[in-house]
């Protein structure tokens, strides 16, 4: 069952998004996804993702709590581009470089929405030619679908010219219900390798395995375990916040509460994800009257290899006049019982 719960300012609504196993609070603004509900294996109900009570805060903060991120996901190296041997130019907001689609990108805007039936909601925003530098109208649609235990959101992007597009969800999740920080959560990624990045957090475009290496979570191990390893790439990024590249077609991303036997399952169409381990997040104000600190969360970033446009001979975020950007992710929330 979907419905509009409030109404704000400037045709910014929040809807519901329920089944009989989660429910899901999200905005026409960004697509934000603001709270998941689901129970524990003893029955009791918590919201296991970030976010603010003052929704302001959604409009005026960086840290994209819960927001769908574009045109282009994490950073391309000093803020330029050239496509068809046009240089672009876009705004640094991340250190020396460009982060997250810009200063006002797809999660500052208003999407219009349509709810199709009970459980599917499409939103719809058309980002004009030069918007934040980027090259085209981009015709952008995700479509948010809940069926029983599993939210899924496809992303749909036709252009009127050659542009570059990375499109992902920047949900941070805690199964604790934020109870306690990610150190007990388990983690399992199908991934053989990762991809290195530099002090801003951009990729250097060397790719390592993750063999041997506090990166290999090919058999589930405990967040808490690992992040805090002297390890030169978790230095760099001040814990995780590295592109894992994946093995598996399906079901690439596990993770697991087991106090509270939840579980999360990320299975996408895209070759990638940035795992980050909230790293940055600052001791401000969110949900409940809680503060968010570093650890409190942890971010699965479905995407293509970010700074592919610099990095990839073929870069897989080129999306050519008269083709369409079709790219899907589900997350199956889901209790274990014992």
């Amino acid at each position: 069952m979907i419905k509009v719960i409030e109404r704000l300012a400037d045709g910014i609504d929040i809807l519901s998004m329920k089944s009989e196993q989660i429910e899901v609070v999200v905005s026409n603004y960004g697509c934000t996804i603001m709270k998941v509900y689901m129970q524990d294996k003893h029955g009791h109900i918590d919201d296991v993702v970030l976010g603010y009570d003052d929704f302001t805060c959604y409009q005026t903060l960086d840290a994209y709590l819960g927001a769908l991120v574009g045109r282009i996901a994490n950073r391309i190296g000093k803020g330029q581009f050239c496509l068809n041997g046009k240089e672009y130019h876009l705004a640094i907001n991340n250190g020396p470089n460009h982060l997250h689609g810009g200063i006002k990108g797809f999660s500052y805007q208003i999407f219009d929405y349509q709810i199709v039936d009970e459980k599917t909601i499409v939103f719809h925003y058309l980002s004009k030619d030069g918007e934040e530098g980027y090259p085209g109208d981009l015709d952008f649609k995700a479509i948010y679908h809940l069926e029983g235990d599993t939210l899924t959101i496809r992303y749909l992007a036709t252009t009127s010219q050659d542009t570059i597009i990375n499109i992902t969800n920047h949900s941070y999740f805690n199964l604790s219900g934020k109870q306690e920080n990610i150190y007990h959560h388990l983690l399992t990624v199908q991934a053989d390798q990762f991809a290195c990045i530099d002090g801003d957090g951009l990729p250097t475009g060397e790719i390592r395995a993750v063999k041997d290496t506090p990166f290999d979570f090919r058999t589930p191990a405990l967040i808490g375990e690992r992040v805090e390893k002297q390890d030169e790439q978790l230095l760099l990024g001040k814990g995780f916040d590295h592109p894992f590249l994946f093995t598996a077609k399906e079901n690439q991303v596990v993770l697991e509460h087991q106090q509270t036997g939840r579980r999360l399952t990320v299975s996408t169409t895209l070759p990638g994800a940035q795992i980050y381990t909230a790293n940055y997040l600052d001791g401000r104000m969110g949900k409940y009257g809680q503060h968010y600190f570093e650890r409190d969360a942890v971010c699965i970033e479905t995407q293509n290899l970010p700074d592919a446009i610099h990095l990839e001979k073929n870069p897989t975020t080129i999306l050519k006049k008269g083709e369409t950007y079709d790219e899907t992710t589900s997350y199956k929330f889901e209790v274990i019982k014992g």
